[in-house]
């Protein structure tokens, strides 16, 4: 039988309720990119695989219990369930998800982690947003207790990586590119997010990058200033905010049909969005004239999500932050638990805070970029499953500050 806990929890996340609760987090991370491997060819990485959570995964779930934790963000592997059009291959995503139902740990689905199918090719391909939208449907319909989804993780960072900076997938390295990028993958979320909507009422938790840009001298400011208005590019075409005239320009120039541009601002967003914003050391950092960059933590996510929230006045939750250097790992988290409390105080509607991942991950030092099979030291649990102290401390706050929050308005 459920406890009063599980039976709070589950209220939670109802949505008359959810806006006014809070919720502690924790993720499984699912990023599959393809890069090119030291021997020319096309190679995937998959970071379950590498976490070992693919035979692990009932041990991974029962250590987010043990944390107190009721949310986990957490997908099955989009490359190996969408085997092609109309087809899937639900075996893991049956065992896992109906685990986690019987556990009653709420998913939040994410559903497109960094990567696509081979099928499907890369961002670049115009069919990617029918074809994602037909699978979110399927998922919904195949898991229709699920309630919270973000269906492309990330979505800036999946056009930046893919072709623009050419680490993954596409691997380009020109505006033209990231725009073709960005214009399909923003479709996709909408288009998916509308086919869930037909099966569920959902909450679509946008996990995105964060970030601000600070000019080193004033032959910085202008590619400083054209940044700072690129990093709302995503969020701005997804929830039909009008970007500043220099980014239309620079949109249109860069191929993004009038006509399409027009469908993005056209739109009246549902009434169930979280901005969830993701922050990270290096989301913050110095411009300087040569275009390099160097990290830089000014405003912090306190200051940052002020910025967000001014845009878009939605309601927020921490998606993401971790630490790779273990000793500074603790100390990182309080402080990112500060910033979420201060917020909270001052009456912004922030709904949850995330600690990503649960256990640790493998080449994030390196972006990806390459498989070396380095452990990133930035999980609750190291790849042994024991538990690190960012994890121990995670708890004591999970356990100290949930029945203080869990019934409270925004302020408290």
């Amino acid at each position: 039988m459920p406890n009063q806990n599980d039976k709070q929890i589950a209220h939670a996340f109802e949505p008359a309720r959810l806006s006014r609760s809070f919720i502690f987090a924790t993720g499984i991370e699912n990023s599959s990119p393809t890069i090119t491997g030291p021997d020319g060819k096309t190679v995937r990485i998959d970071e379950m695989e590498l976490s070992g959570h693919y035979h692990r995964w009932r041990e991974d779930f029962q250590r987010v219990r043990e944390l107190g934790i009721r949310c986990l963000r957490y997908g099955p592997p989009y490359y190996r369930t969408h085997v092609g059009p109309g087809q899937y291959d639900w075996s893991f995503a049956d065992e896992t998800f109906n685990e986690l139902k019987r556990m009653r740990i709420q998913p939040i689905a994410d559903l497109c982690h960094f990567g696509v199918p081979d099928w499907l090719g890369n961002f670049q391909n115009p069919d990617f947003p029918r074809y994602f939208a037909e699978y979110a449907g399927a998922f919904a319909k195949r898991f229709p207790w699920v309630r919270m989804f973000t269906p492309v993780n990330e979505m800036l960072v999946t056009a930046e990586f893919s072709a623009r900076i050419g680490y993954w997938n596409e691997q380009r390295r020109d505006d033209r590119s990231f725009v073709t990028a960005v214009t399909h993958v923003v479709e996709a979320n909408i288009r998916a997010s509308e086919a869930i909507c037909t099966v569920c009422n959902p909450w679509f938790v946008q996990s995105e990058s964060t970030r601000y840009f600070h000019p080193y001298n004033p032959d910085a400011v202008k590619h400083t200033a054209h940044l700072n208005e690129r990093r709302f590019l995503t969020l701005d075409l997804n929830y039909s905010h009008a970007p500043s005239a220099r980014m239309l320009e620079y949109l249109l120039d860069n191929g993004m049909a009038r006509e399409k541009f027009n469908y993005f601002m056209d739109r009246h967003i549902w009434p169930s969005c979280v901005m969830g914003t993701d922050y990270y050391e290096t989301n913050e950092t110095i411009v300087y004239p040569d275009g390099s960059t160097d990290v830089c933590n000014v405003l912090g996510y306190y200051g940052l999500t002020r910025q967000y929230y001014s845009r878009f006045r939605l309601p927020i939750m921490h998606t993401e932050t971790n630490q790779m250097q273990e000793l500074r790992a603790r100390h990182w988290l309080e402080r990112q638990w500060a910033n979420v409390l201060r917020l909270r105080q001052e009456g912004y509607p922030i709904i949850g805070f995330t600690w990503y991942s649960l256990t640790d991950q493998v080449d994030w030092d390196i972006g990806l970029r390459e498989l070396r099979g380095h452990q990133n030291s930035n999980g609750l649990y190291d790849m042994d499953r024991k538990i690190r102290p960012a994890g121990e401390e995670y708890r004591r706050i999970v356990r100290e500050w949930s029945d203080a929050l869990a019934h409270s308005d925004i302020r408290f």
